[in-house]
């Protein structure tokens, strides 16, 4: 194996002394020559896989063409981008960003700018706990991340923090002072706890009587992740903001702010960004939604995402774990013990890549384009691991 300078870059998580350099689909190589089969995918980003040729294709034809004009003009990719997401959802305009943080600290500030303007100066969001919106100073601020709360101090103020699927718990943080809601359809950082369809609908209902505007961060669940285009789209209502990243981009960096026109209150100056809407960027991202908006793309996610949620329950039975959380490609299985890390670890020297959110949490995110044999793949491997640890307890 190559030695590499590993203390070159800043230590900011722990990682394996493994170093990819390939990937095609589902599977990556490191420099030894190892296979993985990958379902994590970087956090849910590959949506179709990794280096799938038809973003390779838009990325080598756009770079002949052109970088960056600067975010001052107009480009082609930028404009087509916008127009196809407002055709295939309920937005009117589009602000493109290079991370979901970058996104949701967007959505933060317009949100905010709309208070100002018309609702005498309201800032403060309603978000949730343990929500996860980014690792800017205000998107830390607005998420429910106990490990969050002593760092950076001080941190930004106007966030309060509800109870996932209490409506209550809501409606009693809200003050002349609230201007908006703000929450992930599936917490993923969290373990992958779902808000149900009907406290969607009811913080709709409690948003529109109050005047506020809902915020959507699909970063997670956005671009087919759960069998739809957007989450938004289970629940029969439309949030007035919704924030994308990590699988609209297909792998690049790139992250988009939609809001509805009554929403859309930013003047010349108040955002921007000298790599937003770049065209290479863009170019990619038409590139994935072209892919993922067709109907049988999106019928074979939820296809997919049943039989992984149905072969992780027949683990859980077999081996006496708890249930399994998500919608489509976006999954967990309760452990019901701190075990999680351990099982990553042995997973990854058996060439799985698997990922513990929590200790006590295996979450799934696989290509949206995984195929029936690389599930069984991982589900064989998976079950090994259980089977080990289970004899190892009875043995202790």
């Amino acid at each position: 194996m190559t030695t590499h300078p590993y203390d070159a870059l800043m230590d900011i998580t722990a990682r394996p002394k493994a170093v990819f350099v390939r990937g095609a689909g589902s599977y990556l190589w490191d420099d030894s020559r190892k296979r993985y089969l990958d379902f994590v995918q970087g956090w849910a980003v590959n949506c179709l896989g990794h280096s799938p040729p038809a973003i390779a294709d838009a990325l080598g034809a756009q770079a002949k063409r052109l970088l960056t004009p600067s975010p001052a003009f107009y480009n082609e990719p930028s404009l087509e981008l916008a127009q196809a997401l407002v055709e295939n959802s309920a937005f009117d305009q589009v602000f493109f960003a290079n991370s979901g943080a970058e996104a949701n600290e967007g959505a933060i500030k317009l949100a905010r700018k709309y208070g100002s303007l018309h609702k005498g100066g309201a800032f403060e969001i309603v978000s949730f706990e343990g929500g996860f919106h980014g690792r800017t100073l205000a998107t830390m601020s607005a998420s429910g991340k106990k490990a969050f709360e002593p760092l950076f101090e001080p941190k930004v103020s106007g966030f309060k923090k509800a109870k996932l699927n209490d409506i209550a718990s809501v409606e009693k943080l809200i003050n002349d002072n609230t201007v908006a809601v703000m929450i992930e359809p599936i917490q993923g950082e969290s373990g992958v706890w779902p808000a149900s369809d009907q406290f969607l609908q009811e913080l709709r209902v409690l948003t529109e009587a109050h005047g506020l505007l809902l915020i959507f961060d699909e970063i997670q669940t956005g671009m087919g992740r759960t069998g739809k285009l957007f989450h938004y789209e289970h629940t029969g209502i439309a949030p007035d903001i919704m924030t994308l990243g990590k699988g609209i981009g297909g792998g690049v960096p790139l992250a988009a702010l939609l809001a509805t026109e009554r929403a859309s209150c930013f003047a010349y100056g108040d955002q921007g960004g000298t790599f937003n809407g770049n065209p290479i960027m863009c170019a990619a991202g038409l590139a994935v939604l072209e892919e993922v908006k067709k109907p049988d793309f999106l019928k074979a996610v939820t296809e997919t995402g049943l039989l992984l949620e149905s072969e992780l329950q027949k683990v859980s039975a077999r081996h006496g774990l708890g249930g399994v959380r998500g919608r489509g490609l976006l999954l967990a299985l309760d452990l019901k013990l701190p075990i999680a890390p351990g099982i990553v670890a042995q997973a990854f020297e058996a060439g799985v890549l698997l990922n513990a959110p929590q200790v006590d949490t295996l979450r799934f995110m696989p290509a949206l384009n995984v195929t029936k044999g690389e599930i069984a793949e991982m589900i064989d491997c998976l079950d090994g691991i259980l089977t080990k640890a289970g004899a190892a307890r009875r043995v202790a």
